[in-house]
């Protein structure tokens, strides 16, 4: 997910995709340990598109706050 698209979402759409992504990404971490895969870029990509939620979701927040 690129950061333009992240940046046009809403603070709730924000909210409920960062908590889909900790949903995968536990998921991913499962499979991983479990061995049932061998793909550590797919952890990697969604741990990022996870940061850049929340980076804008905190950037929003603060300028609703002020």
């Amino acid at each position: 997910m690129k950061i333009t698209d992240v940046r046009k979402l809403s603070t709730t759409e924000l909210a409920s995709e960062s908590t889909k992504l900790r949903d995968e990404i536990a998921e991913l971490r499962r499979r991983l340990y479990g061995g049932e895969t061998q793909n550590v870029r797919v952890l990697r990509s969604k741990r990022k598109d996870l940061a850049r939620i929340l980076t804008v979701l905190t950037e929003q927040l603060a300028k609703e706050k002020i």
